[in-house]
C-alpha cells in the first residue's frame, strides 16, 4: 500500500516572451505584486524556435525567465496559469496577444509547465488547465521528452534551469520557510 504523503513544494518559474522588450517591466512588476520577490531572472533569449506565434505577436520575439523566492504548492500551478492568462489577455492589442506568459515549477526531478491545452502526455490538474512533464532529471543533467518544447531543450536554457534547480535545492535544505 502505498502512503499519501503531502508534495514538496516547488519553485515558481514564469517564461515570458514578447517583441517589445519594453513591456517588461511592467509585466515584471505586475508578476512581483502577484508572486513576490524575483530569485533570478534570466538574460535575454531568442525565441527563434518556431513561427508558430509570429502571425499573432510579430517577430523577432525574445524570451525572459523569472524565478521567484517564494515556494508555492503544486497545487496552485492551475491558479497560477489563469492568472498569466488574464495578464496575457489585459495586454492584448486588437485581439491579438502582445506577449505570451508560460508557467511552470522547479523540483528535484523535474520540470513542468502550466498549458490550457490537452495532449496525451498532459495531466488535467483543474481550472481548465494541464500540467506538461517538460523535463525530468537524471544523472546530473536535465533529460528532454519526445514532446519538450524545442526552447526548453536548447542548451542555454537547460544550463539556466540547472541553475534554478541548484536554487531550489539550496532553497529546501535551508527549509523552505523563508
Amino acid at each position: 500500500m502505498s502512503i499519501p504523503r503531502p508534495p514538496n513544494p516547488a519553485k515558481l518559474v514564469i517564461g515570458v516572451y514578447l517583441k517589445d522588450k519594453n513591456l517588461i517591466e511592467l509585466l515584471e512588476n505586475e508578476l512581483i505584486a502577484e508572486f513576490g520577490p524575483v530569485d533570478i531572472i534570466s538574460q535575454w533569449f531568442l525565441f527563434d524556435y518556431t513561427s508558430y506565434y509570429a502571425h499573432e505577436m510579430g517577430s523577432p520575439l525574445f524570451r525572459r525567465m523569472f524565478v521567484f523566492e517564494k515556494l508555492i504548492k503544486q497545487a496552485s500551478l492551475s491558479q497560477i496559469k489563469n492568472f498569466t492568462n488574464e495578464l496575457e489577455a489585459r495586454y492584448s492589442k486588437n485581439g491579438k496577444r502582445t506577449v505570451n506568459i508560460d508557467p511552470g515549477y522547479m523540483l528535484h526531478e523535474k520540470f513542468v509547465l502550466a498549458t490550457g491545452k490537452n495532449f496525451s502526455h498532459r495531466i488535467y490538474i483543474g481550472n481548465n488547465i494541464y500540467a506538461d512533464l517538460t523535463l525530468i532529471y537524471q544523472n546530473r543533467e536535465f533529460r528532454t521528452l519526445p514532446w519538450t518544447y524545442p526552447d526548453y531543450a536548447d542548451e542555454k536554457m537547460l544550463t539556466f534551469l540547472i541553475n534554478v534547480r541548484d536554487k531550489y535545492v539550496a532553497d529546501m535544505k535551508r527549509g523552505h520557510d523563508k
